[in-house]
């Protein structure tokens, strides 16, 4: 379940190879940037998760029942959410980039170039596939459970939080830059 629930915002992740070589000098993340992943991705991740579970949500559940008007809000973010996601992803695929040799240091170059607007059209498409693809279908009920539990928070607030743990699991691909030391 941790996974599903966790899995919006570390989903641009996957842009970046997962077994490139670190490089000597890591760019950090910066919370901000990856509380406005959670939020610009949780509708994607929504949307993955409906396609993925079909006709496994409980009719009367959370998700039949107020599933839409929760992601709205999300929905509703996703414009002024889109540059710090961006620069997430670009966190992530120069860190991913750094070391890496042939096709997958080509695409990540050729993806860096693009503008982020032309760039976002591929992003929803390509995580929502991923994340869809990582659901098994016994765990449908448990993300619908997991979105219920988290529906009270305003959005910002859930993608604050999940930037406040991945801080605290010290993630090192690359690394959430300290909250501390963002503090201006």
């Amino acid at each position: 379940m941790t996974r599903s629930l966790i899995a919006p915002a570390l989903a641009l992740t996957a842009l970046a190879s997962a077994t490139s070589a670190q490089a000597q000098q890591q760019a950090c993340v910066q919370p901000a940037d990856l509380a406005d992943a959670v939020v610009y991705a949780m509708p994607i991740a929504f949307d993955a998760a409906r396609t993925a579970c079909g006709d496994r949500f409980a009719a009367s559940g959370f998700i039949a029942r107020e599933g839409d008007a929760y992601i709205s809000t999300f929905r509703g973010g996703q414009n002024k959410a889109w540059p710090g996601a961006f620069r997430f992803l670009k966190t992530f695929m120069n860190e991913g980039g750094a070391g890496q040799k042939g096709k997958d240091a080509d695409m990540a170059a050729m993806i860096g170039a693009l503008p982020k607007e032309a760039l976002r059209p591929f992003v929803d498409a390509l995580v929502g596939q991923m994340i869809a693809s990582e659901i098994k279908p016994d765990s449908c009920g448990k993300i619908e459970r997991g979105v219920e539990l988290l529906s009270p928070l305003p959005g910002e607030n859930l993608g604050g939080l999940i930037a406040f743990i991945v801080e605290l699991t010290d993630m090192k691909n690359p690394p959430a830059c300290s909250a501390a030391a963002t503090v201006k």
